[in-house]
């Protein structure tokens, strides 16, 4: 089998990058050996793929999102276990900047299709992370699944004032791929549809730009569509406590084969882009709670104040609106859930009618949807200000396993294996 130097040979490598590429195809135990690092040194660089949990989860959050959810066509288990295996070898591979088969876009022979599409030669890594995740439909009788159907991945709820659209929603299996570079996650989710072919087919996809959350104190807080600067008070990768309490699923919790992994609800949610730029700046901030500029909480000065949700402004009123959407959803309106948002902007043309079908795909990860998304967002959905600017069009619920431990494994082995 021939080796190929990487899409970052390509741009030149120092020593320790020469030496993965020396290390050979990713069945080698020794390919991707490095210990676990937080924090690309660049966003051309690598993150690690191998270890206790899924990358791009706690991973600070990249700038393009290719969001994907497959139905599973065979009824085969065995299939399904090889296409995993498949997976998790190219996955390894996309993630370290290589291409996603060993004979990639042109080294294999001229009369068979290509290991890898191509459209990424040439491109760095771009800090690409690949999640995965198991919705609930696929726990029904097609693979014996049923019993092993985890109790936190109970069906969502329906919200008041949501809008589902069920094409786009749901699905067997979700791959979650951010980069810094769109090609290169957009690659990556087309390389795994087609190693997939005739086993998977596409359900629904979304792509993202201008993240929306910081999953690191490393990096500045981002705005979404409304101008606002959104996910303040997110949880990050050095809230080590509270990841262990609210993000990281453990076998107490009642499925072995989740212990180390994650649950993640998905939302597409549309904004009325045109009628919220007609609101003047004062509805806007009391809606949200905070100001536009800063993203301080009304009353305060930094974004980083603590919410004092007792201060009243001269008027004797509250300067946070018991309606307000940082009220809401803070930790203390809801049994002190938190939740760990990727959520990315998105603008998917326009409607027809003049107008940006524009706004938010929500992504948040925690260890219990049911003690931590479900209040949170019933809590909004009949509550919030915001309500009348937005609606939930699609959503999605899916159990990510924990992280892949060496070359010998494989996505999904604590549950099939």
């Amino acid at each position: 089998m021939s080796q190929r130097v990487s899409r970052r040979g390509l741009f030149g490598l120092g020593a320790a990058g020469a030496a993965v590429v020396g290390a050979g195809v990713v069945a080698s135990n020794t390919l991707f050996e490095e210990p676990p690092v937080a924090h690309a040194s660049s966003t051309s660089d690598p993150f690690p793929f191998y270890g206790e949990h899924q990358s791009g989860i706690v991973t600070p959050a990249q700038d393009r999102l290719h969001f994907v959810a497959f139905d599973v066509i065979t009824k085969n288990r065995a299939e399904l276990v090889e296409l995993l295996q498949e997976w998790t070898a190219a996955a390894a591979r996309l993630t370290q900047g290589k291409e996603a088969g060993s004979y990639g876009a042109v080294g294999g022979a001229p009369e068979a299709p290509p290991d890898d599409t191509g459209e990424a030669l040439g491109l760095p890594a771009s800090g690409l992370t690949l999640t995965i995740g198991f919705g609930a439909s696929l726990f029904d009788e097609r693979f014996g699944l049923a019993d092993k159907r985890p109790a936190a991945l109970a069906d969502l709820p329906k919200f008041p004032g949501e809008q589902l659209i069920p094409e786009i929603s749901g699905g067997d299996i979700c791959v979650q791929a951010c980069a810094h570079d769109p090609q290169v996650a957009v690659h990556a989710i087309r390389n795994l549809a087609r190693i997939g072919f005739g086993k998977v087919s596409v359900r629904w996809s979304q792509l993202g730009f201008g993240r929306t959350s910081s999953t690191s104190r490393s990096q500045a807080t981002p705005r979404n569509l409304m101008g606002f600067k959104d996910g303040t008070n997110n949880l990050k990768l050095e809230d080590a406590d509270l990841l262990r309490d609210q993000l990281w699923a453990s076998a107490q919790d009642g499925s072995d084969w989740m212990a180390g992994g994650s649950y993640m609800v998905t939302r597409k949610i549309r904004m009325a882009i045109e009628t919220w730029d007609r609101t003047s700046l004062v509805e806007q901030e009391q809606i949200f709670g905070r100001d536009k500029g800063e993203g301080a909480p009304l009353g305060k000065k930094a974004e980083f104040d603590p919410v004092d949700f007792a201060a009243k402004g001269a008027d004797g009123q509250p300067y946070i609106k018991a309606d307000a959407h940082v009220r809401l959803a803070h930790p203390t309106a809801n049994g002190n859930a938190h939740l760990l948002r990727r959520g990315y902007n998105f603008v998917d043309g326009s409607d027809g009618l003049g107008r940006l079908d524009a706004g938010l795909f929500f992504i948040a990860y925690q260890r219990d949807p049911r003690k931590q998304f479900v209040p949170v967002q019933m809590n909004l959905a009949k509550k919030d200000a915001l309500n009348e600017y937005i609606k939930h069009v699609s959503s999605g619920l899916f159990a990510c396993p924990p992280g892949v431990r060496d070359a010998g494994d494989y996505w999904g082995r604590t549950l099939f294996g």
